[in-house]
């Protein structure tokens, strides 16, 4: 059985907050996209537990928040979903984690010079302060997430260039902002003009918010470990979570081994293509390594707040807990019996055809079908209802009330989703 563990404050990287401060108005700021038109806010909203509630998100060119937000009309109108799933931003700012994004492109290393093993490679500037931070610069120039599409902005049309390209640009646009030129003066010791500012302070701004703001560890399943009894349900989900094989994935004092494991659930949507791919489908961590034993396996998700950030699944396949424990139970009848329905996919009629398009490729579903890395578990119905409880235990008492929440306006006057 695992040993319990608890969190402290201690366990998380120090952030100034000045800093995080910057950070949150940035978070929520459409300066940072190319068409102004969409902040990482958009996405990983505080109404949304940090998630937007979907299970493939709309990106650049949407319009609202949420499980409401559309895809736009006209030119603006997105021309692809999101591939996954909008990752959870709990706890990104403990001193454990050492791997980001479902596929676990960016990592800590001195690979490149920079401290970072990332997308960028050696185009990745030096300076930024943790993972938090390196990972906040990837969205912005990712088209079909904030940049935009080619010709429609400098931004969009610098990624195409080279990916460091773009950043300059998007650091200028910040601080020639007379509010965040003060700002980033006051807060970060070596700057002492706006002219000085970088991507590197920005992301480092969007670090400290992301790593501060985000930080639970008051559950109920903390007060357990502190001595105070669960509830009859969440305690019997508890021992069936340690003693069920849950825990060797889920492990630790984040519920993560921060590995990289297949799950064999239902695909659709337009995949994380490699450049050489010619189906929709997303292979995972091999897209990353490039090595076959990696394929269609995804990085393991914390649990902590986990109730709180449906859908389930790095493609969102699941919109509750109980069906996403139900697929751990017997994954290959799940497979089976799930349905294009059950994915929470706002309608986009331009896109309707793609959506399903991978399910009638049989020989891509028997790739995906042959790799799977969980054993069924005979599980109850109760079983399964006492899991669920237990993981609502993993709730914090505070996770809704966060320090600094959403601005009601930024510096740059845009509109704050």
């Amino acid at each position: 059985m695992a040993t319990a563990q608890g969190i402290s404050a201690d366990d998380y990287i120090p952030t100034d907050p000045d800093q995080a401060r910057i950070g949150q108005l940035l978070f929520y700021d459409k300066v940072l996209s190319g068409n102004k038109n969409i902040s990482c806010g958009t996405c990983h909203h505080h109404d949304h537990a940090g998630g937007d509630g979907l299970s493939l998100g709309i990106g650049e060119g949407g319009v609202g928040v949420g499980p409401d937000r559309t895809a736009g009309t006209g030119p603006d109108a997105i021309r692809k979903r999101i591939p996954r799933n909008a990752p959870s931003l709990w706890n990104l700012g403990h001193n454990e984690i050492e791997v980001l994004f479902h596929d676990g492109r960016l990592t800590r290393s001195d690979i490149y010079g920079n401290g970072f093993d990332s997308p960028a490679e050696e185009w990745l500037p030096k300076g930024l302060d943790n993972l938090t931070a390196a990972q906040a610069l990837f969205p912005l120039i990712a088209q079909f997430e904030m940049a935009g599409n080619p010709r429609e902005n400098e931004i969009a049309g610098a990624t195409h260039d080279r990916i460091d390209v773009a950043w300059p640009i998007i650091a200028k646009r910040v601080r020639t902002i007379p509010e965040y030129g003060q700002m980033f003066v006051q807060a970060f010791d070596h700057i002492e003009e706006p002219g000085d500012v970088t991507i590197v302070e920005i992301g480092n701004a969007l670090g400290a918010f992301i790593n501060s703001e985000w930080q639970s560890y008051d559950s109920p399943y903390d007060n357990w470990l502190a001595g105070t009894p669960l509830p009859a349900d969440a305690e019997r989900g508890r021992q069936l979570f340690f003693n069920n094989r849950c825990a060797s994935c889920h492990a630790g004092v984040l519920f993560t081994d921060q590995g990289f494991h297949a799950l064999g659930l239902p695909a659709f949507g337009p995949g994380r293509t490699r450049q050489w791919d010619q189906i929709s489908r997303d292979v995972g961590r091999m897209a990353e390594t490039n090595l076959l034993e990696d394929a269609y396996r995804f990085r393991t998700p914390s649990l902590r707040n986990v109730a709180l950030t449906a859908p389930y699944g790095h493609n969102g396949a699941y919109a509750t807990l109980d069906a996403m424990v139900r697929h751990h139970a017997n994954p290959v009848q799940s497979r089976n019996n799930w349905q294009p329905a059950d994915a929470n996919l706002p309608d986009v009629p331009w896109l309707a055809a793609g959506d399903f398009a991978i399910r009638q490729d049989h020989a891509e579903m028997a790739r995906q079908a042959d790799v799977l890395d969980i054993r069924p578990m005979s599980l109850s119905d109760d079983d399964i209802a006492d899991l669920v409880a237990f993981l609502h235990a993993l709730t914090g008492e505070t996770a809704e009330q966060r320090p600094l929440g959403r601005p009601e306006t930024v510096p740059s006057g845009l509109p704050v989703d």
